[in-house]
């Protein structure tokens, strides 16, 4: 424990992130708690949003895989199913800058058409339309139906000025945030000051902090608590968790990623115990989602590593390790 412990004391030193809290359950049980962030400290989980959030209640019954989406939002322009955005195989975009074109983000999304399909193209704009499908087949606001179902942490709806927690993870100071890599130039807007607790995702901010794709704030614990929910299938497919057997050389399962088989976020290891394999999910301000479903292990790391800047990517090379180092710390 105590080189694990190092290894994460490296990375603030090194500036992977200002502040991170490691969160390990294995058997159903805590036995790794770590980190700089006090643990009640919220994160800004962004894309862990789409599993923790999306996902779940797509798979506790909200809707069907196999409805198109145009019987739930008939303006939508891309002909895919639930199961299509799920997989990321709809043919539809990465992402755009919505917030920078007006205010009505969802009506830009349903106006977008999709391109040729054959491979995954991992979308926020799928997850934007699950989450509006969501709303529109339940009749109720996608975060009443988040806390109604599930519940581990939550969404911070702009318009209510929710409380600012004691502990949190910023993650910018200004509105819109600057580019991501390879987003350069594709907007000129004026900034202004963003408050502590905003949603880090513009477009998601544009959609009053709650969204399929981004808006969640959660505790490691809460994160923690939803893979173990997996594990226990409480959200669970109708088959096993696989990669998009559909779509050649995806690593795409239903909401969820697998670990690549070179380079996976969550390191050589993992996953590789028995049959099962693995399942987990990255979010953009530095947080992580893993699940080895032979193993019985869930581990959640999250950081504020966007507080740094968004040009700041020592987390790709940072979050394999971990993960190895967890394996290590439990003999596993």
């Amino acid at each position: 424990m105590k080189a694990l412990a190092a290894m994460l004391q490296r990375g603030l030193d090194e500036r992977v992130a200002p502040l991170l809290r490691l969160e390990v359950l294995h058997a159903g049980q805590p036995v790794i708690s770590l980190g700089n962030a006090a643990p009640d400290c919220v994160f800004d989980v962004a894309s862990l949003t789409k599993v923790m959030c999306t996902t779940a209640l797509v798979l506790r019954g909200g809707l069907s895989l196999a409805a198109p989406l145009r019987s739930l939002l008939p303006e939508a322009q891309v002909d895919a199913t639930v199961e299509d955005l799920l997989f990321h195989r709809s043919g539809l975009p990465a992402w755009a800058p919505f917030f920078a074109r007006g205010p009505e983000v969802l009506a830009q999304v349903l106006a977008t058409p999709a391109g040729p399909r054959g491979a995954a193209v991992y979308s926020d704009l799928g997850f934007i339309l699950l989450g509006a499908a969501m709303e529109a087949s339940a009749g109720a606001p996608l975060d009443a139906l988040y806390a109604a179902q599930v519940g581990l942490g939550g969404f911070r709806r702009l318009s209510r000025r929710l409380p600012v927690p004691t502990h949190l993870a910023p993650t910018g100071d200004e509105r819109p945030r600057p580019p991501a890599p390879g987003q350069e130039g594709l907007w000129s807007l004026a900034t202004s000051p963003s408050s502590p607790g905003e949603v880090d995702d513009d477009n998601a901010f544009a959609m009053d902090g709650v969204s399929g794709h981004a808006g969640l704030f959660a505790t490691a614990a809460e994160v923690a608590r939803f893979g173990q929910a997996v594990l226990e299938r409480r959200f669970d497919p109708a088959s096993p968790w696989a990669p998009d057997a559909a779509t050649p050389g995806s690593t795409r399962a239903l909401g969820f990623d697998t670990p690549s088989p070179e380079g996976a976020s969550c390191g050589q290891r993992f996953g590789r115990a028995g049959p099962a394999g693995a399942i987990g999910h990255l979010g953009f301000t530095g947080t992580s989602l893993w699940v080895d479903l032979d193993r019985q292990l869930v581990v959640a790391l999250l950081t504020n590593r966007v507080a740094y800047g968004r040009t700041n990517t020592r987390i790709r090379a940072f979050r394999p390790l971990v993960h190895d180092a967890v394996l290590d710390a439990l003999g596993l």
